[in-house]
């Protein structure tokens, strides 16, 4: 029965005279032996699932249970836990095990049973010696120096105790370990959307800053090739709701297919350095180039570099959707076409006024120009998708290394 996941109960009975009056040790002893039941008690569908993603996602779960071990063995087994191969402890014997010596096994064991709640310390520091970052799940008062000690304390929050809760960094409501799951999940969605707003608006903005500061320096304050006016507008339309909505972008497709980061790895990772050096060799040089070649009228050379910025981060905006997916892959969702396209129409809105195309230094733009900064734009948004092939590339055979 305990290899089939049963928890076996055993029963027996003594017979009492009728003027007992209560129970004692005594009248526990010489009784008649029944049987055994075994008790199923089933894991939950959705935590099989979570086990099943977990190992995809190159997270590693280990029960530690106070069940007998080989009913352990075969509920972690049910779950996707222990495979052939693995290391299951008992209480015994990591009692007779020192630090040191779990340290050299512990990424070999998947269950440890008949274990006592104190237990739990031992072993998480014995990941943590590893330089493993450690999540351990606890409910009773013994669990709290052990949800303390790892990187992540997670109490129960409808069978844990006070001081569990207490001592924990994070508490589930509905005690199902699918919500953890669930939890990593909206931490890298959350973490990979801050990258996306912060590479586009520094892309965006450290371009400005040597497009016009270069300028400057190059030709004077008299070529200032944007007034106040203009980069004040530039800043408000892409930095304003493009970037907000890149902001609470979906997720990617990979979201859960992911191995954990490094938790001391920058947000200004590799692909987002890559992004922003490749505005400067390649868009900077267009922005030069389409200033001087219409030098001769300051008015002409302010429209284009005013049209060039803006059109070309509403079209890089798209790009950023996703830091590694295609826009095939991952299209742009509503709200950020809904945004990128209230800025076009503004756009087009308050140029037709004489007054504010005079405070912004610019005139109306001719049909070749757009055309120009239109076809441009297309070729940086081809180039971002080609490096983000390139990035996903890389990914994936690291992956298959790492597996």
């Amino acid at each position: 029965m305990a290899n089939h996941a049963l928890r076996v109960l055993g029963f027996a009975y003594k017979e009492l005279g009728t003027d007992s009056t209560g129970f004692g040790e005594e009248d526990e002893r010489d009784m008649v032996f029944l049987g055994l039941s075994g008790m199923m008690d089933p894991p939950r569908p959705e935590a099989i699932e979570s086990v099943r993603v977990c190992n995809q996602m190159k997270i590693k779960c280990i029960m530690i249970t106070g069940d007998h071990e080989v009913t352990a063995r075969a509920v972690a087994s049910e779950i996707g836990i222990y495979r052939e191969g693995d290391i299951v402890l008992t209480g015994h014997q990591l009692e007779k095990m020192s630090e040191t010596e779990l340290e050299k096994i512990v990424d070999r064991v998947t269950v440890y049973a008949r274990v006592s709640p104190i237990d739990k310390l031992k072993i998480v520091k014995a990941w943590k010696n590893r330089g493993e970052v450690v999540a351990m799940t606890g409910d009773g008062v013994n669990d709290a120096p052990a949800l303390k000690q790892a990187d992540i304390g997670i109490a129960m929050g409808i069978t844990g105790t006070e001081v569990t809760k207490d001592a924990a960094d994070l508490v589930l409501s509905d005690d199902n370990f699918a919500t953890i799951l669930k939890a990593i999940e909206r931490g890298r969605w959350i973490y990979d959307n801050i990258k996306k707003y912060l590479t586009y608006l520094l892309r965006c903005n450290v371009t400005e800053v040597v497009v016009i500061g270069g300028i400057v320096l190059i030709k004077g304050p008299d070529y200032l090739p944007l007034l106040s006016a203009a980069i004040l507008y530039i800043n408000l339309a892409t930095d304003g709701l493009p970037a907000l909505a890149l902001g609470i972008a979906p997720p990617d497709p990979d979201i859960l297919q992911r191995p954990p980061r490094n938790p001391k790895e920058s947000v200004f990772s590799r692909e987002v350095l890559t992004f922003i050096i490749m505005a400067q060799l390649i868009q900077t040089p267009f922005f030069y180039a389409l200033f001087f070649h219409d030098l001769g009228n300051l008015a002409v050379a302010r429209t284009e570099i005013f049209f060039a910025f803006i059109l070309m981060e509403m079209a890089i905006a798209f790009n950023f959707r996703s830091l590694r997916f295609s826009v095939l892959e991952a299209p742009p969702h509503r709200w950020l076409v809904l945004a990128v396209l209230s800025q076009v129409v503004i756009l087009a809105g308050l140029i037709q006024i004489p007054s504010i195309r005079e405070s912004f230094g610019i005139i109306m733009p001719s049909f070749n120009m757009l055309a120009l900064i239109l076809g441009f734009s297309a070729f940086v948004f081809l180039a971002m998708e080609i490096t983000k092939a390139f990035f996903r590339r890389r990914f994936s055979q690291g992956n298959e290394r790492s597996a």
